[in-house]
């Protein structure tokens, strides 16, 4: 189940606020208790069986995190440091085993057969909260939940469960042991989750249609400019599709009483490659930094030192992304883009004027998402993505720019320069300015929020396409 379904919005959701709701406040136990049998419920939606590996998951981790502080508090921090290993090494076997088994099968172990096995939903996102979880107890940044229906409603919390953001332990802490829910703060979800819907629906999903036609055309009849709007229209779904969906994500936790970090900072507006990790999928970002990045040294250590830790970051978060060849690609492709601008590339783009180095990062990663979307198990089987990426720059098409690209531009114009000005600050910037100063605003936005809904919900009726493309992770 995905939020933008109607599944979703007029059966699951209702049915969950009010009983979370028919709860009182004061019994905050019994409302964490309320979250986590509706979250089951909703991971179980499509997959049953996955609920027990869920279930398995939060057993064990509760029982890492008790050995762990148990043994940090009597002062043995060796055997608190083996809790903490097992925890990992359970998590990454239970990872390992769902998404990369058939990975290291097809390409490294050909006589045996594929298992086949469907992949848990959301399985890369809650075994990393739950590393965090143990590895920050051992480190003092988080205190222990001894209450296992407090610690299975935040591994499991249906607004981030299946896609993120990447919720630590610490980060939610206060809010599974005191939370105040109020009119402000629900309101608040509210106009966060229809921003989120209309970026999935009336964005990501137009766009992703667009890709879907321009992708499908034959290499031998792609003009160059059909393969950079194809690619760039695809630049736009993944954005507003998981931007969108983390701001679905941000405004039903409020509407509960949780406040989660933010997970997009607008990134098609940075200056550099750097500058664009930083703003993308923060919570996975920050996850790899301080659990990976730094624990290894970070950039306090040699310069050599230093890129080996970029490349063992930048090879495990590609491979966190999917099993397949492509995602490898797409990780060491920005371990090197972000290796030269340390080296050297970041002070050169100092000088440059900030429109030139808006165009260099935006160049380079749509590159990167061409790598991203050219899915195949098999290294072989890159082939397709480095065709299309020929076509990019004139190799093999049948011209620069047709009469068809023409008309699709004219067509499209309205709803590029849309997408193009809500990928930038300025719509909530706008918004927030007039939005306290002005009643007739404040109305406007309710009804705008109503419209967002119906209209949403009218065209999840009317139409089959609605895929969620980080669903899959």
């Amino acid at each position: 189940m995905v939020f933008s379904s109607l599944e979703f919005m007029f059966l699951f959701f209702p049915i969950s606020i009010l009983a979370y709701f028919l709860v009182p406040k004061k019994h905050l136990k019994w409302r964490n208790l309320v979250l986590l049998a509706v979250s089951l419920m909703f991971y179980g939606w499509g997959e049953p069986i996955y609920v027990f590996l869920m279930i398995f998951s939060i057993a064990f981790d509760y029982f890492y995190g008790y050995g762990v502080a148990k043994y940090k508090l009597t002062g043995n921090d060796k055997v608190a440091r083996r809790f903490v290993a097992a925890s990992m090494i359970t998590n990454i076997c239970v990872l390992g085993f769902f998404k990369y088994a058939d990975f290291f099968i097809i390409n490294f172990l050909p006589f045996l057969e594929p298992i086949n096995l469907p992949l848990p939903i959301g399985i890369s996102f809650y075994t990393f909260q739950t590393m965090s979880y143990t590895i920050d107890i051992y480190r003092g940044d988080a205190k222990l939940q001894k209450n296992i229906v407090s610690f299975g409603a935040f591994v499991t919390l249906f607004p981030q469960l299946v896609a993120g953001p990447i919720v630590r332990y610490k980060h939610i802490d206060e809010f599974l042991r005191e939370r105040e829910e109020n009119l402000t703060l629900i309101a608040s979800g509210i106009r966060t989750f229809l921003a989120g819907l209309a970026k999935k629906i009336f964005l990501a999903n137009m766009a992703g249609e667009l890709w879907a036609v321009f992708s499908a055309v034959p290499p031998g009849q792609r003009t160059v400019a059909g393969a950079w709007l194809g690619i760039i229209c695809y630049g736009f779904q993944i954005y507003f599709d998981f931007s969108g969906y983390s701001d679905m994500a941000i405004g039903l936790a409020k509407i509960f009483g949780f406040k989660f970090l933010q997970n997009f900072d607008y990134p098609y507006i940075s200056k550099s490659i750097t500058e664009f990790w930083r703003r993308w999928h923060i919570s996975l970002s920050t996850w790899f930094r301080d659990y990976v990045y730094i624990p290894l040294g970070g950039n306090r250590c040699s310069k050599l030192v230093n890129f080996r830790n970029i490349l063992i970051v930048w090879f495990l978060t590609g491979f966190w992304h999917g099993a397949s060849w492509n995602f490898i690609v797409w990780g060491l492709y920005y371990c090197v883009l972000l290796i030269i601008e340390k080296a050297f590339l970041l002070n050169i783009l100092e000088r440059v004027p900030s429109f030139l180095r808006r165009v260099y990062t935006l160049f380079f990663v749509l590159i990167g998402w061409l790598l991203f979307v050219s899915e195949s198990q098999y290294l072989g089987g890159l082939g397709e993505g480095m065709v299309y990426l020929g076509n990019m720059f004139g190799v093999g098409t049948s011209t620069g720019i047709s009469q068809g690209d023409i008309y699709d531009i004219i067509r499209n114009f309205v709803f590029f320069v849309i997408m193009g000005i809500a990928a930038t600050p300025l719509p909530k910037k706008l918004f927030y300015k007039f939005y306290e100063k002005s009643v007739i605003v404040k109305y406007a936005a309710y009804a705008g929020g109503a419209a967002v809904f119906i209209l949403g919900a009218a065209y999840l009726v009317d139409s089959a396409f609605n895929p969620f493309l980080y669903f899959r992770f």
